[in-house]
């Protein structure tokens, strides 16, 4: 890193006849890869130290007596290097058949098929016939512990994961036994990866299908996921997440790369709390009470009336939030409430953990002790937080409200069928049917943020975007399309129709938010009052 804010000492080279210039100390396999050149490699992590012992991303560079191994070697002025040469070709395909000397050919059934290094780099360089005649040594599988199984005859012994642990989590829970041909990763006695909290990113980092999820196991095949960048709603630090779904049904949840945010990683608390987004139980058309009971209407008859009634409600207004919607959605209910006669009060629940959980090798990253998304975007909109660390309590004063009751997204598990019962006007908007919704006069079907697009507001104030990976059910909508509708139709102004004009009346309610742009915040995003800047602006 360049000191005192000059710029960075810079080398040029030629690689495979291009010339480039890169920060000095940049490796060949970094600066290749920059340029848009693959080098086929399995020890190498950007994550992780670079060993240089898989042997199989060297390359030539003239004048070198040898091939060099492009993941420690550093760019020098002048260089010209060749990752495809004859040379390197000829290496690569001779170390490629040694994987396979004791490799199983179990892809038909492997999970890593489809997304493995090993099957990818042999279809692409390796030798169309295996010359062995020996028998392959065999390992069988073990359990690590958590939720990771380990098939150890498809070990091409990279030492990712070991590295993992010693350098990441600093938990030196795997270690590599025996030498030579007999050489497997293996636990310390009984001593699992169920003590590790950060684990299952060494199934994420294996390049072969050696370390596989139990909780994937056999699921789908890698070629038939769709996958959508997200963000995980499991905690406040925001992580950088994809949406692994197939059939309209969330399969997995994998880390996506941030460095300002959570580097490679995620911890195993939030990549398996996932199995709510595909709950069956929805809310999929807007009721309505009548003196039957709750009828299904239409979104256009469900507005007029609730338009109707709130325009001649008269009592003070509550209302309910959720640090676990968008910050479109929690916009659109702070307006919402200020278009109501009469002062409304915001209030929200949060659930919290005893303790943060660190990510010692990657600082940046932890579990953080709140367990919601957009507590952070809750607060800078001006709503409270009330209630305990479980993320219940705190509403007492709501069950005999006799003015306009507005809950959003808030399953309010600990309240019953009396909830509400005396307010005036009682709208309750949310995803999931909840006996607390008993008593609305209105229940209003929502999408969740898995269904839609918008952004969250992490602990340190990060936006960031999130895009949809599911189809809504029935007539399910994003809350700032139906609260946005309602507000215009109040006001007889004109209601957003994208996600980005909800995104950009966040700064009328919070300066905060003033110089974001919704299309420009990438799959990165920007701190609030830090504008979102281009690829080199």
């Amino acid at each position: 890193m360049a000191e005192n804010g000059q710029k960075p000492e810079t080398v040029t080279a030629t690689i495979d006849g291009q010339e480039v210039q890169v920060p000095k100390g940049t490796t060949i396999l970094e600066a290749a890869e920059g340029m848009g050149n693959r080098v086929p490699h399995y020890c190498y992590h950007p994550g992780l130290s670079a060993p240089a012992q898989c042997r199989l991303c060297l390359v030539e560079v003239e004048g070198a007596p040898k091939l060099q191994p492009s993941c420690i070697t550093a760019v020098q002025d002048g260089q010209v290097v060749y990752t495809e040469s004859e040379k390197a070709l000829e290496m690569r395909k001779g170390v490629l058949e040694f994987y396979l000397m004791n490799h199983p050919l179990d892809c038909p059934i492997c999970d890593q098929s489809g997304e493995c290094k090993l099957q990818d780099y042999v279809f692409a360089e390796g030798r169309k016939h295996g010359r062995s005649r020996e028998p392959k040594r065999v390992f069988g599988r073990d359990d690590f512990g958590g939720d990771v199984l380990f098939y150890g005859d498809r070990c091409v012994m990279c030492t990712r994961c070991v590295r993992f642990m010693e350098e990441v989590e600093q938990k030196p829970l795997l270690t590599v036994v025996e030498r030579g041909s007999r050489s497997v990763i293996d636990t310390f006695f009984e001593q699992g990866l169920e003590e590790a909290s950060f684990g299952g990113n060494v199934v994420d980092i294996c390049p072969v299908g050696a370390l596989v999820s139990k909780d994937f196991l056999h699921k789908a095949r890698a070629w038939d996921l769709d996958h959508t960048p997200s963000v995980c709603p499991n905690c406040s630090q925001g992580c950088n997440i994809e949406l692994h779904t197939r059939d309209n049904v969330v399969q997995r949840l994998k880390p996506r790369e941030n460095p300002e945010v959570n580097g490679h990683w995620m911890c195993d608390y939030g990549r398996h709390r996932y199995e709510w987004m595909n709950r069956g139980d929805r809310v999929e058309a807007p009721r309505v009470r009548r003196d039957s009971g709750f009828q299904a209407v239409g979104w256009k008859e469900a507005l007029t009336e609730l338009r109707g009634r709130l325009e001649n409600v008269s009592g003070p207004v509550k209302i309910v939030a959720s640090p676990f919607a968008s910050n479109e959605d929690l916009a659109a209910l702070a307006a919402l409430g200020r278009t109501l006669p009469g002062e409304s009060e915001v209030v929200f629940r949060s659930p919290r953990a005893d303790e943060e959980i660190e990510l010692p090798g990657f600082s940046k990253l932890k579990r953080r002790k709140e367990l919601s998304p957009n507590k952070k975007g809750a607060e800078i909109l001006g709503m409270s937080r009330v209630g305990d660390d479980s993320g219940s309590g705190g509403l007492d004063e709501l069950k005999d409200h006799r003015g306009v009751l507005l809950v959003l997204a808030d399953e309010l598990a600990d309240q019953d069928e009396s909830f509400g019962a005396h307010a005036e006007l009682y709208v309750y908007l949310g995803s999931h049917p909840t006996r607390a919704a008993s008593a609305a006069h209105f229940v209003l079907p929502l999408t969740t943020f898995a269904e839609q697009e918008g952004t969250f507001t992490n602990f340190e104030g990060r936006v960031q975007r999130f895009w949809p990976g599911l189809q809504p059910p029935g007539a399910a909508r994003p809350a700032w399309l139906v609260m946005g509708s309602l507000t215009a139709r109040l006001e007889d102004g004109e209601p957003p129709t994208r996600t980005g004009d909800a995104f950009q009346r966040l700064a009328g309610l919070a300066p905060e938010y003033e110089g974001l742009e919704y299309e420009r915040l990438g799959t990165r995003g920007a701190q609030v009052n830090e504008p979102a800047r281009l690829p080199g602006g």
